[in-house]
């Protein structure tokens, strides 16, 4: 596997200001996230778990996952989450032509909203229409697919701390060193709700959970 940054560098988050890295060291408030759902069963685990803790998340979605697990994707929304575009087949910014990467991202957006259900019945469905994130697959973005997906209206979404659930050649105690160690006021956190994930993040979530709790830290979503 490649090599990542667990935490990011203060100077890449100067660099590439335009794109959102974390909030306010002011308030004790984490951002979880969650990339590459929905996924059967785990996406749900993880929205049963957040529940026990009364804590909102963003779950950043494939369209394809969307159209496949339309179910799934509801209750995301009808538990108050918030969620981002992930493009529709977890592309690579840096390896897709920049208007085939800007067109992924448009049939992601369909998937979204063909699949809701009335917003009447719930106006938190409303938040697909108001809350325009997105977040690149790798984090990898060409800076004209940048402004462009800017231009639209979204919000690129990154991260603070990588828990690096997906990287099978660590344990999921080194998973969950990779969060207490690096966390701080305002970070935003990446998990992924998907299969290659699912035994790190069973293993890290409800751990993550308890701990911040207990130090009066809240779990909010990102608008």
């Amino acid at each position: 596997m490649k090599p990542y940054l667990v935490k990011t560098p203060n100077f890449i988050k100067f660099l590439f200001r335009n794109w959102i890295w974390s909030f306010s060291k002011k308030e004790k408030a984490l951002y979880l996230t969650f990339d590459d759902g929905p996924t059967p069963e785990i996406t749900e685990w993880t929205l049963n778990l957040l529940n026990t803790y009364n804590a909102k998340a963003t779950f950043f979605c494939i369209g394809k996952n969307v159209e496949k697990h339309p179910h799934i994707y509801q209750k995301i929304l009808e538990n108050s989450h918030t969620i981002g575009n992930h493009t529709n087949n977890h592309l690579n910014g840096r390896k897709t032509e920049i208007l085939a990467y800007i067109e992924n991202i448009k049939i992601c957006s369909k998937h979204f909203k063909n699949n809701l259900k009335s917003k009447t019945k719930n106006p938190t469905l409303s938040t697909i229409e108001t809350a325009k994130l997105f977040r690149p697959p790798y984090g990898k973005l060409k800076l004209k697919q940048s402004k462009m997906i800017r231009r639209k209206g979204f919000k690129i979404i990154m991260w603070d701390v990588l828990s690096a659930d997906f990287d099978t050649s660590i344990s999921k105690e080194k998973c969950l060193e990779n969060v207490i160690r690096n966390t701080e006021n305002g970070s935003i956190l990446v998990f992924h709700d998907s299969i290659k994930a699912s035994e790190k993040l069973k293993f890290v979530l409800p751990k993550i959970l308890e701990y911040y709790s207990e130090k009066g830290f809240v779990f909010k979503q990102i608008a």
